[in-house]
Parts: structure tokens; C-alpha cells; sequence
């Protein structure tokens, strides 16, 4: 179910969609449901974004350039087309032809491009979104009635708290918000109440993009490289190398937080098995000389330093094991000590890539 609080890349969609028919997997109305009300991405916002990126320069902020600001500030400004209205063709040429006229004031007077032609955009809606009107669905009213059957619903979130538009790194996040207490608003059934929250965190910490990313400053470059190449740390969206760095438990306790987490799954726990020891940034130093846990924001965040902590690694091979109790000790603390610092228990551990490459804690 992608529901109203998703932006929507048409063609991006229907891409995903025939990549997954080439696999053999059939995407049907049955198994994916669309929200009349989630907003659309169209080729200018696109556009948009790498025009502002290139106008910053060596201020930009690491867009994926996919759109995602301009649409989501369009929306909060009351000037975007929603997916309902793929099936009212008239409506939409002239609500489109009003945006249209608004947004190519901007694409050309402002960053001097070429203005887009209606005819082409509402080509691309009919090319792509004709083939996602049989998957648009009520789908608030689809989840109340399921919640009300008694179904399980879960939620995932995209992207984590230091991403949200409110609590995370501004500006360097995204343009919506990230928790998981927006969830059920996000997903069309506001008045639902979450009864378990599971934080997602890997073993070590990465991250795709610009912004303060305080851990990074705890390895060498040789030493970041190395595990960015044990750990596969390249975006899956764009490609790029992923900054890395030891595990942050400054950054994580603050997401937990932010997420109300019940409990932790832990990922890429076998990416550590060749260190011989493992570091953990277990506070910041500011710029005054003191320390702190409490994860900080602003100017404060921008000069902060890494304190380390280093524990001993188990240097051997862990993609096989299933029970906790039969990981080597040095692996068992590490995990132990990773919840004693972010506050919370972990549960899942995920060894390797394969799907029953997990532990599970009693």
C-alpha cells in the first residue's frame, strides 16, 4: 500500500512495476494499492532539483536529484496534482496547465532552462499513468476495514530520524517526516495507534548525502574505504559511495528516541568480522572542551568530535550462526554493549544477506 503521504515518480513507478513482471513477479491490483491522494513527481520537479543543487555549488545539501523537495515544498504550498486526479482527464489538463504556467516562471526566469510544453506533461501522465489507474484505491477506507477485521498492518519507513524534516539534521534531510509516529498519518489511517515499533540499525554507521556526519571523523580514510567495501556501502538509488564510520551511539540513543523504538534489529553484523578491533563513538566532544551524550543540533553538531571506545573484535567468520549464545563472546559483547548505550533491546541480528541469515533473541 503506498499511501497519501508518498510523492510518486510516475515513470519511476511503472519502471519498478515491469522490472518486477521480468522477474516473475506479478504486480496486480490485488497486491498493490495506490492512495487517490499521494501526490505526483513529475519530470520538472525533477529538473528542479538538480537546477537548485547546481545554483549551490559547494553549498548543496546531497540531493538524489529525484524531485523529492521541490514536489513535497509544491504540495505544502497547495500546487500539486494528486494521483486521484489521473481519472478525470479534463480536470486534470487544466488544474496541470495552472501549475504548469507557475512552475515555468521559475524554471525559466529564475534558472534560465526551457519551460515544459502541457502537451508533453500530459503525454507522460497518460504514458504512465494510465497504466497505474487500475492499482488507485480508497485506501483509507482499505486499512480502517482491515484494522477492523482484525489484520496485522506494518509500516516501513523509508528513511531514519536524523532524516525527518523536524528532528533530523535540517537542512540536510528529507522533506517529510521520517518517525514512525507520522506512520499511520502517512499511510491514510491517522487514527491508528502503533503497538510496536522496531528500530532498523546497522553495526556500524553510513550514510548517503551531505550534513554533519560526526562518526566518519573516528577513522582514517584507509580505514573508512576498507569497510565501505566490506559492508557494499553504495546508495541503492543512485550509486553513490556511502560515507562511513563506527557505530554512533551518540546519534542512535537519539533515534531510538525519536522512533519510541520497543526494540532493535541490528544489520550487517558479519561486515565487522574482519576487524581485529571495533570502535565505538560512545560521545562528542564540543567546542568548549566538555563532552556530551545528548545528541546536539546546529553549529554545535557542525564542530563536534568523535570520543571513541574501542572493544575487542572476533576476526572470524559469523554468516553461519543462528543462536546468539553461539556467536564468539567478543561478538556477544559487542551487541551487548551497543544496548546498554542506545537503551534499548536487540532482538533481531542479521549475519549475512541470505534471508534466514538471522538470529533471533529469545
Amino acid at each position: 500500500v503506498l499511501g497519501n503521504g508518498v510523492v510518486i515518480d510516475l515513470e519511476d513507478l511503472c519502471r519498478e512495476i515491469d522490472n518486477l513482471h521480468a522477474h516473475g513477479i506479478r504486480i496486480t491490483p490485488e497486491n498493490l494499492k495506490i492512495s487517490e491522494r499521494a501526490t505526483i513527481v513529475f519530470p520538472f520537479h525533477r529538473a528542479l532539483d538538480g537546477l537548485e543543487e547546481a545554483r549551490l555549488k559547494d553549498r548543496k545539501y546531497g540531493s538524489t536529484l529525484r524531485g523529492i523537495a521541490p514536489v513535497y515544498s509544491d504540495k505544502y504550498q497547495k500546487k500539486t496534482v494528486m494521483l486521484g486526479e489521473l481519472l478525470y482527464p479534463e480536470h486534470l489538463k487544466a488544474h496541470l496547465a495552472t501549475i504548469l504556467e507557475w512552475k515555468n516562471l521559475i524554471i525559466h526566469n529564475v534558472y534560465g532552462a526551457e519551460p515544459y510544453k502541457l502537451e508533453d506533461m500530459l503525454a507522460w501522465c497518460e504514458e504512465f499513468g494510465g497504466k497505474l489507474r487500475p492499482f488507485l484505491c480508497d485506501v483509507p477506507k482499505y486499512l480502517y476495514e482491515a484494522e477492523k477485521a482484525g489484520k496485522n498492518i506494518m509500516f516501513e519507513a523509508q528513511l531514519g530520524a536524523l532524516r525527518d524534516i523536524d528532528f533530523g539534521i535540517y537542512p540536510y534531510t528529507s522533506s517529510s517526516n521520517t518517525v514512525s509516529a507520522y506512520a499511520p498519518i502517512g499511510a491514510g489511517i491517522p487514527g491508528h495507534k502503533l503497538n510496536l515499533s522496531i528500530g532498523i540499525m546497522k553495526a556500524y554507521s553510513s550514510c548517503v548525502g551531505e550534513g554533519p556526519f560526526t562518526t566518519e571523523l573516528a577513522m582514517t580514510e584507509a580505514e573508512k574505504n576498507e569497510l565501505r567495501e566490506h559492508g557494499h556501502e553504495y546508495g541503492a538509488a543512485t550509486g553513490r559511495p556511502r560515507r562511513v564510520g563506527p557505530f554512533d551511539a551518540v546519534a542512535s540513543r537519539y533515534g531510538v528516541q525519536c522512533q519510541g523504538c520497543d526494540e532493535l534489529a541490528l544489520t550487517l553484523l558479519d561486515v565487522l568480522d574482519y576487524m581485529e578491533e571495533v570502535p565505538i563513538v560512545t560521545a562528542y566532544k564540543l567546542t568548549d572542551g566538555s563532552t556530551t551524550t545528548r545528541f546536539p543540533m546546529g553549529k554545535t553538531l557542525d564542530d563536534a568530535q568523535p570520543v571513541v571506545e574501542t572493544v575487542p573484535g572476533w576476526h572470524c567468520d559469523i554468516t553461519g550462526v543462528r543462536r546468539f549464545e553461539d556467536l564468539p563472546q567478543a561478538a556477544q559483547d559487542y551487541v551487548t554493549r551497543l544496548e546498554e548505550l542506545v537503551g534499548c533491546k536487540i532482538k533481531y541480528i542479521s549475519v549475512g544477506p541470505e534471508r534466514d541469515a538471522c538470529i533471533v533473541r529469545k
